[in-house]
């Protein structure tokens, strides 16, 4: 399997020209690096005006490995070829590295490229990509594998340590400031140029001049950069915003990130959201891309994004749901505190049902993302999750109510399946003896990851060492657990009978949460298309849709036929009237039917992979009936040209499918309402979710590897 590598961007705030000075001080070799034995010139090339230079060099490499591989294989060293094109003019170096040693065996490709900032032009830019292919190794892969990623990613750390140690001397040196190139002079020209200042003149480090550095004076200012395309991140950024990560997991955040961007246009979720799934798989690419797509899949489905905005508690909750925000705690990290040992959760779900018990844990959840962005702006570090304090006090059987046990068990899946690492900690207070019953039921539905922030404390245990003061500052802690601070949420108490609904009424709202919305749901087998009726009284109406891929590959179409299909499907929808088939698909199109004569193809086929986002409409030309056809996808799904990127998780849940998943939305506009008023009548890939706006884009960063940086 390939394995990849994607760079943060890294920014040095010093000129290009400098950095180039920094950078040719590794060569032939570096004692910072004590893996880089060595390097030769292989052959070196300038172009006319001189304003590129390109140079190609042998590098040996003494790579940090067991002897006993190092004599199987046969070699103490590796070889390498780096090919430097310095631009001058542009301000850019591209690096382009192979493997020379074992080139049969592993392959090994690396793109370097330094460039000037965006917003800055007395700024660098550097950022790299590397994939490492291993097709045999003397039986050794696995271990082959692992020792190359792990010194690359140590190289990769010492990237920015060794340019910066490089400017420092030469710093020292005096060398603050190196002219940019300017193209020859004619000689008539020369002899009314001025000569530099003396003080620019030390300041050109003779050395240097092999690489491609000029000792001319500085040309005039050049044009800024187009802006980088948003999909890149930069490593201060990284830092800043989302905490300190690996040189592999920031390649898998921005790899994963730009995954999102190509297949899904328009808004992403905001790097954060993205960085919890991949914690919540120990950052293994594909499972963190798999929960992602679902989760944003549901998100969109049930309008979570607009939870916060369109939802308004009931009467009910906001008089006897003992829980709410306070403050924070140590760390920065918002904290929520339930009292559930005071609350009626029977009555709760009696008088409100499951839905709204649902949609209350959902908002929560979706304050404590908004409370972790606005705290990583005020404390000026990351702050990624939440802490939540739960009181036990008055704990009993009546908790332990089946139906009310049910609710919380779907809850918590609900939760861990779109809410992965949201928890920091979890301090349950006040533990009675039934809660061990409680725990036992509840505990194998919650992910190992989160019971490991799990800390109970039985009785007043929470108030001597280790406890409740060593997570949260004495002048927050609530007065009800002997604190100074007051607790102004309501106390709780029963709810009262009167106000229950009956068994049926809330049977009939039971699931409402996945029924309830404006998309639908259907599938699709080999053999077996599903397909939707539209009847179309006037022309120039606009048919519009909107659909994810939930599973398998599929091929959309649109069909125009002037007599109806049989069986027929009308309704009374009015002038425009949309049918479904039902949970059978039932064929719409005659298999007798000749297309071309009995009906048309009005919308050239499409073809949508797995875990696509499409909207489009389109204008009828006739009145009539429009089939709209979702179809099995029947080419392989795992070829590596047909997908979106060659570790597609998405892939492998196709090979043995023959059942494949949609999740649709149409819509007619009448022609007196449409006015031109669509951006766009032909198809295109969307944004999943309005989990944000435009997520941060940044200014560009990043380091290096042991034979480019």
């Amino acid at each position: 399997m390939v394995q990849e590598y994607q760079s943060p961007v890294r920014v040095y705030k010093h000129p290009f020209e400098l950095i180039m000075a920094a950078y040719v001080r590794r060569f032939p070799k570096c004692p910072l690096i004590p893996v880089f034995v060595d390097s030769e010139v292989i052959s070196e090339s300038n172009s006319e005006d001189g304003s590129t230079l390109v140079t190609e060099r042998r590098c040996m490499v003494d790579v940090d490995a067991p002897r006993l591989l190092k004599r199987i294989a046969g070699v103490d060293y590796l070889y390498f070829i780096q090919k430097n094109t310095l631009n001058r003019r542009e301000r850019t170096l591209r690096i382009e590295v192979h493997n020379e040693t074992f080139s049969n065996r592993v392959i090994v490709r690396e793109l370097c490229n330094y460039s000037v900032h965006p917003e800055n032009e007395d700024w660098t830019c550097f950022e790299q990509t590397a994939s490492l292919d291993i097709k045999s190794f003397f039986g050794f892969e696995s271990s082959a594998e692992k020792i190359a990623m792990k010194q690359y990613a140590s190289s990769i750390k010492k990237g920015k340590e060794i340019i910066e140690h490089h400017l420092r001397e030469l710093e020292e040196e005096g060398i603050t400031y190196i002219p940019r190139w300017t193209p020859p002079v004619p000689p008539t020209a020369t002899a009314r140029r001025q000569l530099p200042p003396v003080s620019i003149a030390r300041a050109i480090p003779v050395h240097n001049a092999r690489d491609g550095l000029s000792s001319k004076d500085p040309a005039s200012p050049t044009e800024l950069l187009a802006g980088s395309p948003d999909d890149k991140l930069d490593a201060d950024y990284i830092r800043r915003y989302l905490g300190d990560l690996t040189p592999l997991q920031e390649s898998c955040l921005i790899r994963l990130r730009q995954w999102l961007q190509e297949t899904h246009k328009g808004k992403i979720p905001k790097d954060q959201h993205v960085l919890r799934f991949l914690r919540a798989r120990d950052f293994n690419l594909d499972k963190a891309r798999e929960i992602l797509c679902q989760s944003l899949t549901w998100r969109k489905q049930h309008q979570v994004d607009f939870l916060l905005d369109s939802w308004e508690r009931p009467q009910l909750l906001q008089d006897f749901y003992t829980g709410g925000w306070h403050h924070h705690d140590r760390d920065g990290r918002p904290l929520y505190i339930l009292r559930l040992g005071q609350m009626d959760t029977k009555g709760l779900v009696r008088a409100l049902g499951e839905e709204a018990m649902l949609r209350q844990v959902l908002s929560i959840n979706e304050e404590g993302l908004r409370r972790c962005e606005e705290n990583t702006r005020v404390f000026g570090r990351p702050i990624s999750c939440w802490t939540c304090l739960v009181d036990l006090e008055g704990l009993n059987m009546r908790h332990l109510w089946r139906p009310g046990v049910k609710a919380l068990l779907r809850i918590i899946e609900v939760v861990e399946a779109n809410y992965p690492e949201t928890l920091g900690r979890l301090l349950i207070l006040r533990a009675p003896r039934v809660f061990p019953v409680l725990w036992t039921l509840v505990s194998p539905f919650i992910d190992e990851n989160t019971r490991k922030k799990f800390l109970i404390y039985a009785g007043n245990d929470y108030q001597g060492p280790g406890g409740l003061v060593d997570y949260i500052d004495r002048e927050v802690i609530p007065d009800f657990l002997g604190g100074d601070c007051m607790w102004d949420l309501p106390e709780g108490g029963m709810v009262p009978k009167s106000l229950y609904r009956t068994a049926e009424e809330l049977e009939s709202e039971e699931n409402r949460l996945w029924t309830d919305s404006i998309y639908k749901s259907a599938s699709v087998f080999k053999g077996a298309p599903y397909e939707l009726l539209v009847e179309i009284a006037e022309a120039s109406s606009v048919i519009t849709w909107d659909f994810d891929v939930c599973k398998g590959d599929v091929i959309f179409n649109i069909y125009h036929s002037k007599r109806a299909p049989q069986p027929p499907k009308k309704d009374a929808l009015g002038a425009h009237g949309i049918t479904s088939p039902g949970a059978i698909n039932v064929q719409l199109i005659d298999r007798n039917w000749v297309l071309g004569q009995d009906y048309s193809m009005v919308e050239k086929a499409l073809t949508c992979r797995e875990g696509e986002s499409v909207q489009g409409s389109h204008v009828t030309r006739w009145p009539g009936f429009y089939i709209l056809q979702w179809r099995f996808h029947s080419s392989p799904a795992c070829s590596a040209s047909s997908l979106p990127r060659v570790d597609d998780v998405l892939a492998s849940l196709q090979v043995s499918s023959h059942k494949c998943k949609v999740m649709y939305y149409t819509e007619v506009l009448g022609s007196h309402d449409f006015r031109g008023s669509m951006t766009s009548l032909e198809s295109s890939h969307s944004g999943f979710s309005q989990l944000s706006a435009v997520t941060t884009s940044s200014s560009q960063s990043q380091a290096s590897s042991t034979i480019s940086r």
